[in-house]
């Protein structure tokens, strides 16, 4: 199968997404820095809180990533006023099938507002429209409840629980949920798709 880009920028109704640039580093900073507690919790990169200069050379890697279609991070921003909401990525897993797994974290001020299933709809929907995907994944730790209820929003189903599937930041073992969303049960006229 060709690799094929995320077109980008995309608009959904509230927001506009784009690719990682070290030119928002300080809005991704301060977003890191208000939702640390939570992101600790849930993702595994969380160990320590980095510093803005860690920030921008993460931002660097990942748009390198982005251009060598590794993967693709995208930040949202509100579309009224240009605020930072989320950042969320879709990695291609396996560009033979093809099959792509999304995942996510939205600043603590801006959650319960629908905006991580807004972004997983609009990357699901690349996904298959543009990239040919036969299979999108979401997983996440099973205790979270947020992340499991975006994926289940956004029309994921949930195929498996893989018990004792990793380490938690606290050391402790965590069950990992695996939400699936295939091709021929993916309804294109549900999401109606922004690329620019």
């Amino acid at each position: 199968m060709e690799r094929r880009a995320l077109t980008i920028p995309r608009f959904t109704e509230r927001l506009v997404l784009r690719p990682p640039s070290a030119e928002n580093a300080a809005a991704v900073q301060e977003a890191l820095e208000e939702s640390f507690a939570s992101l600790h919790v849930w993702m595994d990169w969380a160990t320590t809180l980095q510093s803005l200069e860690d920030t921008k050379a993460i931002l660097d890697q990942a748009r390198a990533k982005y251009e060598s279609m590794e993967e693709f991070q995208v930040h949202a921003f509100l579309r009224d006023s240009g605020s930072f909401v989320l950042s969320a990525w879709l990695g291609p897993r396996d560009w033979r099938v093809p099959k792509f797994e999304i995942g996510y974290w939205c600043r603590t001020s801006m959650l319960g507002k629908g905006y991580a299933t807004e972004v997983v709809r609009e990357l699901t929907a690349a996904a298959f429209a543009e990239m040919a995907a036969n299979r999108v994944e979401i997983r996440c730790d099973s205790r979270n409840g947020r992340s499991r209820r975006v994926a289940e929003l956004a029309g994921f189903h949930l195929e498996a629980e893989l018990r004792c599937d990793a380490r938690a930041n606290d050391g402790s073992l965590r069950d990992t949920t695996v939400y699936v969303l295939l091709a021929q049960g993916f309804d294109p006229a549900a999401i109606v798709s922004g690329a620019a």
